[in-house]
């Protein structure tokens, strides 16, 4: 009788202990263990999953793991401006997106912002294919600093295991713009496809998981002749990355704009099986930083936004970056070095569930979107919606500069 009194005291210390650990973790965190996934296949859970999960991919070690990126101790401001009279319902535009973020910067002032989903300025949003264009960014610093030569290098330069295979002839170059004319299946409703398989590849021993998928790849057309989205091929310019800088993408992503473009807090970076920041995906953030990352990009990535100050960039590389390289087969629309293009001169990056960052130079305008699409890329309803939204902040824009008095 005294045992099974000590067994049900334990049991009650023990339920007391998990019930005040529950609650002392962040709203996050408990989201995400509420809805936790079944499997490690992100493209396949569901919306309340993901609702969770974007906003705390990085806080569960077993789910995925991550590397810090430092912030300064300096922000950048981002001082509030007038609001901006836009021809459109901002509620039910956010509301179509799945909105959990939605901020426009115009001429240095924060003119919008609005959060969803239970999101707010504190949290961190995962960004998806976002991270690709600061992975270009992060290559293109690589090139200032001497650790890649030139954007003509062939990818086996750096990756030794990577010769005999379709990609010892590709350059750098070749890789940023998406133009290898190396077969891979993007299909990310297909559970056979190359985006779905690839993370869950064995490596041979000593290679890297990645690297030892992407060397057996088929080439399906000359190098340089056709442009193909390929997230593994991002991923592979992040192994290159790694390899040229000799540090973790974490570092210098935060040594090269984290702190020199004054973002408020930490971001962090997920990580692949075999250790490496995953650079094709999944920089997890603060809205407000991103928008941040547009303004440094729209200031030609120089330290302090300021144009006299000095670029992290080789001069000339970031205008090649976010204008036209290879067509995509849409009118006006375009690919640089991993951003997507207008022939209006204006880029954005993207993500697939409608993370987004739209940046307008002439206008001096960044739109920050961070969301969770119904239905992921596939969903056109919220990808033209959200071209339209561009299109009326722009209006907006042009029509306050017009305005009498002005």
């Amino acid at each position: 009788m005294k045992l099974k009194k000590i067994a049900l005291g334990l049991v009650a210390v023990l339920a007391v202990a998990g019930v005040a650990g529950w609650f002392s973790l962040d709203k996050e965190t408990r989201a995400l263990l509420a809805t936790v996934p079944t499997n490690r296949d992100l493209l396949f859970w569901s919306q309340p999953q993901r609702d969770a999960a974007f906003r705390a991919l990085d806080r569960l070690p077993v789910l995925a793991k991550s590397h810090v990126v430092p912030a300064g101790g300096a922000p950048s401001a981002l001082p509030p401006g007038p609001p901006l009279k836009i021809a459109i319902d901002v509620d039910a535009y956010m509301a179509v997106q799945r909105s959990a973020a939605l901020l426009i910067v115009h001429d240095g002032k924060l003119r919008l912002e609005r959060y969803g989903l239970g999101f707010d300025a504190g949290g961190r949003w995962t960004s998806f294919s976002v991270a690709k264009s600061v992975t270009s960014t992060l290559v293109g610093a690589a090139i200032r600093d001497g650790f890649i030569r030139s954007m003509d290098d062939k990818v086996s330069a750096y990756i030794p295991d990577m010769k005999g295979s379709a990609y010892d002839d590709v350059s750098i170059r070749q890789l940023l713009t998406m133009t290898s004319g190396v077969r891979w299946n993007e299909d990310y409703a297909d559970p056979n496809s190359d985006v779905a398989r690839f993370n869950n590849h064995k490596p041979e021993a000593g290679v890297d998981a990645l690297v030892s998928y992407m060397r057996r790849l088929p080439r399906a057309a000359p190098a340089g002749t056709r442009w193909h989205y390929s997230t593994g091929e991002t991923n592979l310019v992040g192994v290159l990355l790694g390899r040229a800088i000799k540090k973790p993408l974490a570092t210098y992503l935060s040594e090269k704009i984290w702190v020199p473009a004054g973002m408020e807090q930490q971001a962090t970076w997920l990580l692949s099986r075999t250790g490496n920041e995953i650079s094709g995906c999944c920089i997890q953030a603060a809205s407000r930083d991103w928008a941040r990352v547009g303004l440094f990009v729209m200031s030609g990535a120089r330290i302090g936004g300021q144009a006299g100050g000095q670029s992290i960039v080789p001069d000339g590389w970031l205008a090649e970056a976010t204008t036209e390289r290879t067509g995509i087969g849409r009118p006006g629309r375009g690919y640089g070095y991993q951003w997507w293009t207008y022939t209006d001169g204006s880029f954005a990056a993207r993500g697939i569930f409608g993370q987004g960052i739209f940046i307008d130079p002439v206008r001096k305008l960044v739109i920050v979107s961070n969301a969770n699409w119904a239905g992921g890329a596939s969903d056109r309803v919220a990808s033209d919606t959200r071209e339209a939204f561009y299109q009326a902040v722009r209006k907006a824009v042009d029509d306050e500069a017009a305005a009498p008095g002005r």
